[in-house]
């Protein structure tokens, strides 16, 4: 709990790490000052990229003492403004899961190997993002102490939405599910419905996975973005954003 006398500093940056198959990327960081030991979140950006949202979201993380690591996944699609690069990206039919999951497995390794890492990482993810927050939970060994997929689209799939990057339903990889998993979900949301959410639940009863959701009654999706008038709903993202923050020191600490 904050206190008013205490000392609040933070060091956000650019920085670059090792990616999928080692290639280099660019990723945010953003951490509270000071040797540490800190528990680490990596923070996976949605679909419309990796944009001012995440960086202000990797912040507010640091404030609330986690170090933060947010990875570019449209490193390779070149550089502008994150709505141009976003759109190039969609337009070649988005980035390939195993690639995804690479990055992300690169942000931990990166979080675990800094001196002021107390050795625990958890990882998040809005939209898109939460969809491969869910995966790379299930992918990466050695892996993630914690997930959090707020509004995830995608994790229960059709074979019709199936294709060369996106080969497997994150939703078929429970059982790999190797954490436990907090969910966040607006009941007017379309994607994913409340039906699919109901199939995430059940397949993660199946194999009693550890595992919270919370729906939202009068959101939809991206109820947190307050920069989308339309879709923020502040009273569901305050105690949804007190979850979040339960639930990664409950796990993390």
């Amino acid at each position: 709990m904050y206190q008013t006398d205490q000392y609040i500093g933070i060091v956000a940056e650019t920085v670059t790490i090792g990616g999928h198959d080692g290639d280099l990327i660019h990723a945010y960081l953003a951490r509270p000052l000071g040797a540490g030991p800190l528990p680490g979140i990596v923070l996976v950006h949605h679909l419309p990229g990796w944009d001012e949202w995440y960086r202000e979201m990797a912040r507010k993380f640091a404030d609330h003492g986690f170090a933060v690591v947010s990875p570019d996944l449209y490193c390779r699609a070149g550089h502008g403004t994150p709505e141009d690069v976003a759109a190039r990206v969609r337009s070649e039919g988005g980035v390939a899961d195993d690639q995804v999951a690479g990055d992300v497995a690169g942000a931990l390794a990166y979080l675990r190997s800094q001196p002021y890492s107390n050795g625990k990482v958890g990882v998040i993810g809005t939209c898109s993002g939460g969809r491969h927050a869910v995966l790379a939970a299930s992918l990466v060994r050695d892996g993630f102490d914690a997930v959090a997929d707020l509004w995830g689209g995608g994790v229960v799939m059709g074979s019709d939405d199936l294709n060369d990057k996106r080969p497997v339903a994150p939703l078929d990889y429970t059982k790999d599910l190797m954490c436990p998993l907090l969910g966040l979900f607006g009941n007017d949301d379309s994607s994913p419905t409340p039906e699919q959410v109901n199939q995430h639940e059940a397949e993660l009863k199946k194999h009693a996975k550890q595992y919270e959701f919370h729906r939202y009654d009068g959101a939809g999706h991206g109820f947190f973005y307050y920069n989308r008038p339309s879709a923020y709903r502040a009273e569901q993202a305050l105690d949804g954003w007190q979850k979040v923050f339960d639930f990664f020191e409950s796990h993390l600490s």
